[in-house]
């Protein structure tokens, strides 16, 4: 799984300015691989789900579907799929410390 950096910046100046993307370009793709795959299948779920709500999700047997975009809506796309990444990982984080605190309440 190689990163795309096309999908964030039209310029190329705009990317060199920007400390993420720099800082995601000195990764090895298969650290970048190993954090995508680290998402447990729950999360994985609810960001189909949203990406699905956004774009639009009819069944792929019953109709030949394509979706057509521009670069910065496709950004701003990848940018709200990563940002609710993120926001439901520490959320599963958290309800697992909550759990694990209460069990050691009861002890």
């Amino acid at each position: 799984m190689a990163f795309n950096f096309d999908f964030f910046a039209s310029e190329q100046g705009e990317q060199d300015a920007n400390a993420l993307i720099q800082y995601l370009r000195q990764q090895h793709p298969e650290a970048l691989a190993r954090i995508a795959q680290s998402a447990s299948p729950e999360i994985r779920q609810i960001i189909t789900q949203n990406v699905q709500g956004l774009v639009g999700m009819l069944p792929s047997e019953d109709f030949n579907i394509q979706v057509t975009t521009d670069r910065e809506s496709l950004a701003n796309l990848l940018a709200s799929a990563m940002m609710t990444g993120y926001f439901l990982g520490q959320m599963e984080q958290r309800k697992n410390l909550e759990a694990n605190l209460s069990n050691t309440d009861s002890l």
